[in-house]
C-alpha cells in the first residue's frame, strides 16, 4: 500500500502566519520597551524650598556663635605656700584696686621679715659703734698733731733766740744747729702726722660708706620681706567685679595657684567661634555686628587665633558703641562679619548641599513649573545665607534648594 502525500491545508499555513505575526510583534514591543525611559518620580511641591537666581551686590558674610568675655581679666595667684585666714570678700561684689579679698598666712614668711629686720638693726648698731671708734681715733690723731705743732712753735722760737746770741757771741755754733735741728724734725713730723691724719679720714670715709652699703642691702633685704608678709593680703589689681573665689577658711593654697578672677564688666569684648571652612577670609579691622538678644552692636575684630580648635576658628570683636542693658560677662551672642562687598554677581540663597568651589547637581524647574531636571552648577564665593553662582543657571532660574540626596540616581523629577 502505497501513502499518497497531500498538500498542506489552508487553515494550518494561516495558524502559522498568525504565530509568526504575534512573534515579530512580541519583539518590537520588547524592543521599544526597551527604549522607553523610566517615569520620573514625583515629588511634593510643599516639601522641597525653592529659590531664584538674582543679579545684583552680594555682602559676604560669615557667622559665628560665641560669649561677651571681659577685655581686662585679673586673676589673682599666690606667690608662695601659704594658708587661708580669712575670706573677705565674696563672688560678685563690686571691688577696688586696693581692696584686700583674701588673707593668707605664711609662717616662714613671717619669720624671715623679724629676722631681716633683726639683721637690719645690728648692723646699724655696728656703725653707730664704728663711726664712735674711728672718730676717737682721729681726735686722737688730731691731738698728736696739736702737740707737735705747739712744740714745732716752741722750737722756732728757741731757734731764733739762740741766732741772736750766736750772732752776739754769746752762743756757739754747736749748740745753735742742735736748736735749728730740733726745729727741723719737729716740722717734719708735724707734716707726717698730717698726711696720717689725712689718711685716716680716707679710711674712715670708706669704712663708713662700707657699713652703710651693708646697711642698705639689708634694709632692701627687709623691705622685701615685708612686701612678701604683705602680698599675703590679696588686693583686686583692679576696680571691677570679683567674679571668682573658691576658697574656704583654713584651706591650704600652693604657691602659683590662681586663687581669684576679677573683671572689668564695662569693658567687654565678643568672642566669636567661627567655622573652620569658613575662616580663610577674616582678616583684622573687618566690621562686625553681634547681636545680644536685646540688640545689636557694631564692632570690628581685633584678634584672630592663628590656629583652630574644634574646626572653629577663635575671633575676638571689639564694639564701637556701648552695649545694651543687661550685657554682661559671659552672655550668648550671635556675631555677623562682614567679608567683603561684591558689586553685581549672580547668586542664589545657598543649598542645602554643595561648598563654596565646588560643582554640585541641583534641579532646576521647568519654565511650567511643572517638573524639574538635574543641572550641574559651579558655586562661588558664599555668604551666611546666598552663594555666588559661576556657571550652570542664569539670572531668573529657579532651583530647588532642598536636600535632594534621595534623587542622586534621579536626573528629572515631577512637582506635584
Amino acid at each position: 500500500m502505497v501513502d499518497i502525500p497531500r498538500p498542506p491545508s489552508r487553515r494550518t499555513r494561516r495558524r502559522l502566519i498568525y504565530v509568526l505575526v504575534g512573534a515579530a510583534a512580541l519583539v518590537g514591543l520588547s524592543v521599544g520597551l526597551r527604549r522607553l525611559s523610566p517615569a520620573a518620580p514625583v515629588v511634593e511641591r510643599s516639601t522641597v524650598w525653592m529659590g531664584t537666581v538674582q543679579r545684583g551686590p552680594l555682602v559676604r558674610e560669615v557667622l559665628g556663635q560665641g560669649t561677651l568675655v571681659p577685655e581686662e581679666i585679673r586673676w589673682i595667684a599666690a606667690k608662695a605656700n601659704a594658708q587661708v585666714e580669712r575670706v573677705l570678700v565674696k563672688p560678685g561684689a563690686a571691688v577696688t584696686a586696693d581692696t584686700v579679698i583674701l588673707e593668707l598666712r605664711n609662717s616662714e614668711l613671717e619669720l624671715q621679715a623679724l629676722e631681716a629686720d633683726r639683721q637690719l638693726a645690728q648692723t646699724e648698731a655696728e656703725l653707730t659703734n664704728l663711726q664712735a671708734s674711728l672718730n676717737s681715733q682721729q681726735l686722737a690723731q688730731e691731738s698728736v698733731i696739736a702737740t707737735l705743732e705747739s712744740d714745732l712753735a716752741d722750737a722756732r722760737r728757741r731757734a731764733q733766740a739762740d741766732g741772736e746770741l750766736a750772732r752776739k757771741g754769746f752762743l756757739s755754733e754747736l749748740e745753735q744747729g742742735q736748736t735749728l735741728g730740733r726745729a727741723n724734725e719737729l716740722s717734719g713730723r708735724l707734716d707726717f702726722e698730717r698726711k696720717r691724719l689725712l689718711a685716716q679720714a680716707q679710711g674712715i670715709k670708706a669704712q663708713v660708706a662700707a657699713q652703710r652699703a651693708q646697711i642698705e642691702r639689708l634694709r632692701s633685704i627687709a623691705e622685701f620681706r615685708h612686701r612678701e608678709v604683705d602680698a599675703l593680703k590679696m588686693r583686686a589689681g583692679v576696680d571691677g567685679i570679683l567674679q571668682e573665689l573658691s576658697l574656704q577658711q583654713g584651706q591650704a593654697v600652693a604657691a602659683g595657684a590662681l586663687l581669684a578672677k576679677v573683671v572689668r564688666p564695662d569693658r567687654l569684648e565678643a568672642e566669636i567661634r567661627v567655622p573652620e571652612v569658613q575662616a580663610r577670609d577674616l582678616q583684622l579691622g573687618q566690621k562686625a555686628s553681634i547681636d545680644t538678644r536685646n540688640g545689636v552692636v557694631l564692632g570690628r575684630v581685633v584678634r584672630i587665633a592663628p590656629a583652630a580648635q574644634g574646626r572653629s576658628v577663635r575671633v575676638d570683636v571689639s564694639f564701637d558703641a556701648a552695649l545694651p542693658p543687661g550685657a554682661r560677662p559671659d552672655l550668648n551672642v550671635e556675631g555677623t562679619i562682614e567679608l567683603e562687598r561684591l558689586p553685581s554677581v549672580v547668586f542664589v540663597s545657598r543649598p542645602a548641599s554643595g561648598q563654596p568651589g565646588t560643582r554640585v547637581g541641583l534641579f532646576k524647574l521647568d519654565a511650567d513649573g511643572e517638573g524639574a531636571e538635574r543641572t550641574l552648577v559651579q558655586l562661588g564665593r558664599s555668604s551666611v545665607k546666598d552663594v555666588e553662582i559661576l556657571s550652570g543657571l542664569r539670572e531668573g532660574d529657579r532651583v530647588i534648594l532642598s536636600d535632594m540626596s534621595q534623587w542622586d540616581e534621579v536626573g528629572r523629577i515631577r512637582l506635584e
